[in-house]
């Protein structure tokens, strides 16, 4: 198994060497590389049994460092850059030749962020390259939010797991780039999208799910346990499956009458920052109880709920 630990000395050593390191960010914990080096990066898609056609993050520690691998920020994404970093946003990016082709899937444009982790942002500054790292976790299930999970699920795979403690957002970065003048997001995320707007107007969005991502996290099946998970209404729910036993994520107070079913409340006070911490975790845990089924009701479209819910429908077999 991994060894686990905060020894970013020791991190740094491996990733030198062009070993996976698991690291912590605010979002989820990643599983990182070398992002200049094919062969590491390559270890990344093999470890996490990711097809190659689903691109990566790169990841840096400060504004300038991002120049040495894009070739310009568009005046709009800059503003964002200025205002977000370090924090849960990915910027698309026209990329430098230095930047491998397997790291953005063949695409002219790279997924770039700023972690807001102190021990992540003290390793990179002591590296020479940025990180290549998408979540630390097999293809399409459960993003991990602390360096148990990651354990759990990649722990035969990597030497080491730089232990930040649990993630405080708890979803995956919000993606935002630029396409004829036109700010677009293409995954929904830790930042709202009132945030993004209130700094550089409307924008639209464009959430691909076909095979053919434009950027990372853009895939249909994703975030999903090994649990079927079954979105609706939770009382329309619990009749249909009443010969099973059942998981139900909730949001706020709910009242079940149902004594064969394990609940996970979001957030009783039906605080959305509370609920996006949260939900990898529950459907991790439920995931790993012996339930048959998931059920789980949509939040309210707005601010973060609208990235939570796109999570949820992602995890779901409908």
């Amino acid at each position: 198994m991994a060894e686990i630990g905060n020894d970013i000395l020791k991190a740094q050593d491996f990733l030198e060497r062009n070993h996976l390191v698991a690291i912590p960010t605010e979002t989820v914990y990643g599983l990182a590389a070398n992002a200049l080096n094919s062969i590491a990066v390559a270890k990344i898609f093999e470890a996490k049994e990711r097809p190659t056609f689903d691109p990566l993050i790169v990841h840096t520690y400060n504004l300038k460092k991002v120049y040495d691998f894009v070739t310009e920020i568009h005046p709009s994404l800059l503003k964002l850059a200025e205002t977000f970093w370090p924090g849960p946003l990915t910027l698309l990016l026209p990329k430098k030749e230095v930047i491998p082709n397997l790291v953005t899937s063949g695409l002219e444009r790279v997924g770039v962020r700023i972690p807001n982790h102190p021990l992540t942002l003290n390793l990179l500054s002591q590296l020479s390259f940025p990180l290549a790292a998408p979540s630390a976790n097999p293809f399409g299930y459960i993003s991990p939010t602390s360096a148990e999970h990651v354990q759990k699920q990649l722990g035969e795979k990597i030497p080491y797991i730089l232990d930040g403690g649990n993630c405080k957002v708890g979803l995956e970065s919000t993606i935002v780039g630029e396409e004829n003048g036109e700010i677009i997001i293409y995954r929904l995320g830790g930042l709202s999208i009132d945030d993004i707007e209130s700094v550089v107007g409307k924008v639209s969005i464009q959430l691909n799910q076909s095979s053919n991502p434009k950027s990372p996290g853009q895939l249909k099946s994703h975030y999903a346990p090994k649990k079927p998970v079954y979105i609706g209404n939770l009382t329309q729910l619990q009749i249909k499956f009443s010969n099973f036993k059942l998981g139900a994520i909730i949001f706020g107070e709910q009242n079940f009458t149902n004594q064969n079913l394990i609940v996970k409340n979001l957030s009783s006070s039906k605080n959305y920052q509370e609920a996006a911490v949260n939900l990898f975790s529950f459907l991790r845990e439920l995931d790993e109880t012996d339930v048959d089924i998931i059920i789980a009701e949509l939040l309210p479209e707005t601010g973060l709920g609208l990235a939570i819910n796109d999570r949820l429908r992602r995890a779901a077999v409908i």
